[in-house]
């Protein structure tokens, strides 16, 4: 087994066309701009104008919709969507996802033969994960794949986290729309109450399209990040990200895939769990359900404005009004921190199982197992500041520490108990660890063995 530590490369990035409706069959240029890039995924989207300059480890760098020299080209947007056209929602956060994914160029069909070998490993990977564990990837059926580009990533993904953008949704703009008495009669209140009304749904729809974009943009599969998918969805492979995170570390293509499949089809077991993905997704809902948008936010970020200080006023308005917490009113509550520590400790545990089992079934089903590992393990822990963003605002803690302390949980449970102890875990609802327990694995132990 080769373990020499990987080193990253060059990458190449491929390009074909792509249909946002038909996924099998991609092909629709009206959703991308010729002059987007990788590094400013917002430039030129719906003619909203300009590029931002709010610096590359920025998630909404190159917002080009809300600038332009002097940010004029914005209030252009947001009069037309005074007039009764409004931007913003979930078709035109799912473009702006499209876009920021591929940065504007047209992608390929996945090749068929290179689908049937995928959906092969996943075959192979299903059989020991099933026999490794005793958890049910699929229910009485083999595995649905689907292998896929990085536009057909972000169309899945941004459909099967709708729910949690509805939620997100909802508490963003529940508290920035001020009532009808607060509103005064010069033209110039008016027209900030308007902007304050029209300018949540916007931000929102950047907001999570450049989340979805960005993460389809470095996602192997459907779990780059620990959050369920609807019950009976297919294993997502997104094999150009997979085959460039090859070439970038030299890994062995071959080995890679497997590696990626593997790990892929150990969290749709957990997930598949039904106690396990409703109690996560109960946890993730509730968080973007109590962001802390307060009446007022908006207005105290426009109380400074005066357009008659000409261009430099929108320039200000612009920046305030571009900042990733602005944008999705990412002010966390009370209530949300009281959620955090039940929502880490499992995101935790189940990140501790799932790497647990990996290497139980890795090391002898793949020859360069221990070199993939450390590839993957550190690319998934060296986020930029934008992911930790996206992190932040589904309320996950990512980081090597938690990744750590998942690790130390399983292992302490195997050390007291065995594998069959650690495959307890997910049994009954009961099972599920408090953080407490988390940190402490004989006391886990102790607790579900008085429920025997």
């Amino acid at each position: 087994m080769d373990d020499d530590p990987p080193t990253a490369k060059g990458s190449d990035n491929p390009e074909d066309p792509d249909n946002p409706e038909d996924p099998d069959n991609p092909e629709d240029p009206d959703n991308h701009s010729e002059d987007d890039g990788p590094d400013d995924p917002f430039a030129g989207l719906g003619g909203l104008g300009g590029s931002g300059d709010m610096g590359p480890e920025d998630p909404f760098a190159g917002l080009g919709g809300l600038g332009g020299p002097g940010g004029i080209p914005m209030m252009g947007e947001m009069l037309r969507m005074l007039q009764g056209t409004p931007l913003g929602g979930a078709r035109q956060g799912r473009e702006i996802a499209r876009t920021v994914a591929t940065g504007g160029e047209s992608e390929a069909n996945i090749d068929p033969a290179e689908r049937i070998a995928i959906e092969q490993l996943v075959r192979v990977a299903e059989l020991r994960v099933a026999d490794a564990t005793g958890l049910e990837p699929s229910r009485g059926t083999s595995l649905k794949v689907e292998v896929v580009n990085r536009t057909q990533w972000a169309d899945r993904t941004f459909a099967d986290y709708g729910e949690l953008f509805e939620a997100l949704g909802r508490s963003v703009g529940s508290g920035d729309e001020p009532a009808d008495s607060e509103i005064g009669q010069h033209p110039m209140e008016a027209m900030l109450a308007g902007i304050t009304r029209m300018v949540g749904p916007m931000m929102l729809a950047l907001g999570t399209g450049a989340l979805v974009g960005r993460l389809a943009q470095q996602a192997l599969g459907g779990y780059m990040l620990p959050v369920p998918r609807p019950a009976g969805s297919p294993v997502l492979i997104a094999l150009p990200n997979v085959d460039e995170f090859g070439r970038e570390w030299s890994l062995d293509a071959d080995d890679l895939r497997l590696w990626v499949c593997l790990h892929e089809t150990v969290h749709h077991a957990v997930f598949a769990v039904d106690h396990v993905r409703e109690r996560v997704n109960g946890l993730l809902l509730r968080h973007a359900a109590a962001f802390d948008s307060g009446p007022g936010r908006l207005e105290d970020l426009l109380g400074d404005f005066d357009p008659e200080l000409g261009p430099e006023a929108w320039a200000s308005l612009q920046s305030s009004l571009a900042s990733p917490e602005a944008l999705l009113g990412a002010v966390r509550s009370a209530e949300q921190e009281a959620l955090l520590p039940e929502l880490t400790a499992l995101m935790a545990a189940i990140t501790g199982y799932a790497d647990h089992t990996m290497d139980r079934i890795g090391g002898e089903l793949i020859g360069s197992y221990g070199r993939l590992t450390e590839a993957l393990r550190r690319h998934r822990v060296e986020a930029s500041a934008s992911d930790r963003f996206v992190e932040r605002i589904l309320g996950l803690e990512l980081d090597r520490d938690q990744y750590d302390r998942g690790a130390a949980f399983a292992a302490g449970v195997v050390e007291r108990a065995g594998p069959a102890g650690l495959a307890r875990l997910f049994s009954d609802p009961a099972n599920l660890p408090t953080p407490n327990e988390v940190d402490a694995a004989g006391l886990w132990l102790a607790r579900i063995d008085l429920h025997r």
